[in-house]
């Protein structure tokens, strides 16, 4: 009998293909790594391009910690135009043009978008009310209302602008900007925004995202090359960053001693000294085994996954 081979547990991070869903990459993943057990942190549109971060059998745990990190993108808010998406893929709503725009007001408009912010997410998204998606109560021609909530665009730069025509004639104004901000935070919301309080509408034509916490674009693979990688007999196989790598990389690290080690793996709650977090942290054995990501609760460490 043919012993299965189980991939290693750990990270594979995706240059996204532009017109792929992010299930689309995960169902890529699986036929790639040969495993059911692949998940991903932090969705992109199927309009958006870059970094997607994929986990492999066990490092699906790391993935609901790993999507609350900050992100970082580059992209191009039309203004003039107004769609029911927010952005390119969808409807045109409304035309009112946007020329001769003052730079100062663009600029004003930015910086209102800035911060801390309460934002409406965009009606055509994920999110769910009273136990329905949003996008699926929009296009089955609901009225849609969903609540502000927090988010923080801790940066928001205006590189260059733009005065061109859009297909049907309007003219508009092409912004090229790039953001870093924290999850949950919509791009295309924000060029909504911006559009809206400039008067003229605005939606999203391009994204691409660059960064999710500690990974970046100069460690992403295009499925095309991961897929020479797994189809290469000496190319070594698929390129995963071990999961004791890839936890390091995004947690603060706690090296922790044999005996607490030991404990911790017991599943006890051990003391915990402070950290300058309020997520979690990697706790690593005096042998480099990672052990668990944990959190501290009243001074002690509480177990939020267990990998030994």
């Amino acid at each position: 009998m043919t012993k299965k081979i189980t991939p290693p547990d750990g990270l594979v991070i995706v240059d996204k293909p532009a017109g792929f869903t992010s299930h689309d990459v995960v169902a890529k993943m699986r036929g790639m790594a040969r495993t059911r057990r692949i998940g991903h942190a932090g969705t992109l549109d199927p309009m958006a391009t870059g970094v997607l971060v994929l986990g492999v059998e066990r490092a699906t745990k790391l993935l609901g910690h790993l999507a609350l990190t900050e992100k970082e993108y580059v992209g191009t808010v039309r203004l003039g135009q107004t769609t029911v998406t927010d952005d390119a893929e969808g409807e045109i709503t409304e035309s009112k043009g946007a020329k001769d725009l003052d730079r100062d007001a663009i600029e004003a408009g930015i910086a209102e978008l800035s911060g801390a912010i309460m934002q409406v997410p965009s009606k055509v998204s994920a999110i769910k009310i009273d136990g329905k998606r949003s996008y699926a109560r929009v296009r089955g021609g609901e009225e849609v209302e969903i609540p502000a909530r927090p988010v923080t665009v801790s940066s928001f730069v205006l590189h260059s602008v733009h005065e061109t025509e859009a297909e049907d004639g309007t003219p508009v104004t092409d912004l090229l900007v790039s953001v870093e901000c924290s999850s949950g935070t919509y791009i295309r919301a924000l060029a909504r925004d911006l559009g809206a309080g400039l008067g003229v509408g605005g939606h999203l034509t391009a994204l691409r995202r660059t960064r999710v916490g500690p990974y970046k674009l100069d460690k992403a693979r295009t499925l095309e090359q991961l897929q020479a990688a797994v189809d290469e007999p000496e190319g070594g196989g698929l390129p995963i960053m071990p999961i004791g790598e890839a936890a390091a990389a995004a947690f603060p690290r706690w090296d922790v001693t044999v005996q607490q080690a030991k404990l911790l793996g017991n599943g006890a709650r051990i003391p915990m000294p402070l950290f300058d977090t309020d997520g979690a942290v990697a706790a690593f054995a005096p042998d480099g085994t990672f052990l668990a990501l944990l959190e501290n609760k009243g001074g002690k460490a509480k177990s939020l996954a267990v990998f030994v």
